[in-house]
Parts: C-alpha cells; sequence; structure tokens
C-alpha cells in the first residue's frame, strides 16, 4: 500500500505554487485581453481557452512529479539524455515550419516543441552527471561536460533555428559548472577562451545567421534604423509599456494588443500589454511575484539533502531566471529580441508545462529535505 509521510506534505511550498498559479491566471487574463477583437468584432481567438487547459493538464502533471522520490530519476540520466537528442534529431527531419523555424513536432492531435523538453530532460542529465563528479572540476572535466552536454545539443537547436534555447543550453551549463566549483584558473581559461573565440568567429557567426536574426540584432543596436520595419518590434513595445503610467488602463482598456500594433502580443510580447492595463503598480505586483519564487527555488538549492537535488533546484531556477530577465529585456529594448516567452505568462503549452515540470522537481526536492534522517 502506497503511504505518504506526513513530514513530507508539511514540506511542501504551497507559497511558490500559489505565486505559480497566480502568474498563470494573470497571463490567460492577459492572452484574452491581448487577443480580444477590436471594438467587439469578429471572432474570439481560443488562446486564452486553449491556455486555462494546458494549465490544468500542466497542473495534473506536476502532482505526478511530486509524488516520487527524485533521486529515482538519477539512475536514468543516459536513457534520458539520448531520448532528448532523439527528439531534438527528429525535429529536424519531421517537424513542423513555422514563422521559418522548424521547431515543432506535430502528432495531429496537437504539436510540441522538443527543445522545452529536452530543456527539463538536460538539467535532469547534467545535475546527475556533476552529482557523481569530483569538486572542483579540473580543465579535462570542464572539456568534457562541454562537449557532452552542451555542445551537441547547441548545434542541434541552433538548427532549427531556435538561437534563444540554443544560447540558454551553454549558459546554464556554464552557471551550474560554477556552482559545482571551477578551478580559479580554469573559469579565466573559460572566458579568456571565449572572448578571444568571439572575436575571431564572429564574422562567420554573423554569415551563419538567418535574415531575420541578423536584422533582430541590427534593430537591438538602433531601433530608430528602421522604426517600421526591422525596429518595429522593440519600438512598439517600448511604447506599449510607457502608455500604461503609473496605475495603467484597466483591464480590458488596452489598445495596442486588439489593435494589433504589438505584434505576438500573447507570446513573447504579453508583458508590454499587461503594462499596458496594469501600469507601474501592477508590474510591480507581478515582479514580485516572480521574485518570489526565484527566492524560494534558488533556497531550495541550499536546503537540499544531496547534490543532485542542488543542482536540479539550481538548473530550474537559472531557467526561469533567464527565460525572465531575456524575455523582459527584450521588451524594454536592453536586449535583442530572442524569440523567448515569459514563463508561467505567455502562450504556449509545450512551455507551460515543461515549467511546471522544472517547479514541481525542485518542490520535490524541498519536500524530502530531510527524508535521509527518517526513521
Amino acid at each position: 500500500m502506497w503511504k505518504i509521510d506526513r513530514r513530507t506534505i508539511e514540506n511542501f511550498d504551497w507559497l511558490t505554487l500559489l505565486c505559480v498559479l497566480t502568474i498563470c491566471f494573470v497571463g490567460i487574463l492577459t492572452i484574452y485581453s491581448s487577443t480580444r477583437p477590436p471594438l467587439d468584432e469578429g471572432e474570439m481567438p481560443p488562446f486564452y481557452v486553449k491556455q486555462l487547459i494546458w494549465v490544468i493538464i500542466s497542473i495534473t502533471v506536476f502532482f505526478v512529479f511530486i509524488s516520487f522520490d527524485y533521486n529515482k530519476l538519477k539512475r536514468f540520466w543516459i536513457p534520458l539524455y539520448i531520448f532528448g537528442l532523439i527528439l531534438l534529431i527528429a525535429v529536424l527531419f519531421s517537424g513542423k515550419t513555422a514563422m521559418g523555424a522548424k521547431r515543432w513536432i506535430n502528432l495531429g492531435f496537437f504539436s510540441f516543441q522538443p527543445s522545452e523538453i529536452f530543456k527539463i530532460l538536460f538539467v535532469i542529465c547534467l545535475s546527475a552527471f556533476l552529482s557523481e563528479k569530483k569538486s572542483p572540476l579540473t580543465v579535462i572535466d570542464t572539456i568534457k561536460i562541454f562537449l557532452l552536454f552542451a555542445c551537441i545539443p547547441f548545434f542541434l537547436i541552433v538548427k532549427q533555428p531556435d538561437l534563444g534555447t540554443a544560447l540558454l543550453i551553454i549558459t546554464i551549463t556554464f552557471i551550474m559548472l560554477i556552482y559545482k566549483g571551477l578551478q580559479l584558473r580554469v573559469l579565466v581559461f573559460t572566458v579568456f577562451l571565449f572572448i578571444v573565440s568571439l572575436l575571431f568567429l564572429w564574422e562567420l557567426l554573423w554569415e551563419g545567421l538567418k535574415e531575420y536574426q541578423r536584422n533582430r540584432l541590427i534593430a537591438f543596436m538602433d531601433p530608430s534604423v528602421d522604426p517600421k520595419g526591422i525596429g518595429y518590434n522593440i519600438s512598439q513595445s517600448v511604447i506599449t509599456i510607457g502608455s500604461g503610467g503609473l496605475f495603467g488602463k484597466g483591464f480590458l482598456e488596452g489598445t495596442q494588443g486588439p489593435l494589433k500594433f504589438l505584434p505576438e502580443r500573447h507570446t513573447d510580447f504579453i508583458f508590454p500589454i499587461f503594462a499596458e492595463e496594469w501600469g507601474f503598480i501592477g508590474c510591480l505586483f507581478l515582479l514580485s511575484l516572480y521574485f518570489t519564487v526565484f527566492y524560494r527555488t534558488f533556497y531550495t538549492s541550499l536546503l537540499a539533502k544531496d547534490f543532485f537535488g542542488k543542482y536540479l533546484a539550481l538548473g530550474f531556477t537559472s531557467v526561469l531566471l533567464l527565460y525572465f530577465f531575456i524575455n523582459l529585456g527584450m521588451t524594454l529594448g536592453i536586449m535583442p529580441v530572442v524569440g523567448i516567452p515569459l514563463p508561467f505568462m505567455s502562450y504556449g503549452g509545450t512551455t507551460l508545462l515543461a515549467n511546471f515540470i522544472g517547479i514541481a522537481l525542485v518542490i520535490n526536492v524541498r519536500m524530502r529535505r530531510f527524508e535521509l534522517f527518517y526513521p
């Protein structure tokens, strides 16, 4: 008979789950507002309904992933990693092309994004691998980890192309290596090698980018260079955020979304729509929810009973933090547009499900942090 230990339930992180669900609720409202037809004309797109369904599915999967000891995942990291790479390879051959990118696999009744699934598998596998290595890491260890865990998926994801997620994989690897404990000389050597490589390979990398990716970088450097063309997204995003003022225009009173001035208003640029309707005060409330989640997930990495749990919590905290800051950065015009959604808020089923699995595993680590001392 399956038995739930009372002390495990007592350590459940209700505050983090409450904050996440509140962000999801705000996201559904904003998706509804941003996609409604102007002047109540035309048919309402079902994006907010689909997002609500995905929230329900994600919550169900969430409780599945907190129901077992996270350490069981450690035994299967090799097949999980191979499965993740197979998904990334499969999308290159049989993926669905949309907006110039081949990032989705269509199963008929729904499509999913393999890179989002791989993001979860990647953190699990790298955490399992690092938990078995001695600290501090040597130069050889660092090179092996980058070649095995970072470089292979990086090039597979770049081929889709999905430069934002590919760079995310590299960044998370670097963060977790630092947390694990790099020798100072290894850290200095790695940073130096990266800077030198970037200087020498910049022209090659620039030529390898798609035209729309080069345009995004040009628009980031100078949005005014073509405000009605390549700089349009950033310019309209900044205008939308600024139009909210201190208290905002009010729910369903925003104009930039319904009138379609702002592209991708329910996905990558959902934050400006929220800022227009709820203003600076509303943004402070939303940011407080996010930072509560970040603080508690990072604190879980300090509380974890073992190294595997520490790296899991840190890895998923890093994913959410990077997604959050990159998305806000590009909507504010201080970072290039790279197609990174706002966690738990932007429209997208696979991303939402992946983020809920990540939060579930972090809370799983927190729930079982005393299990070694159970009688």
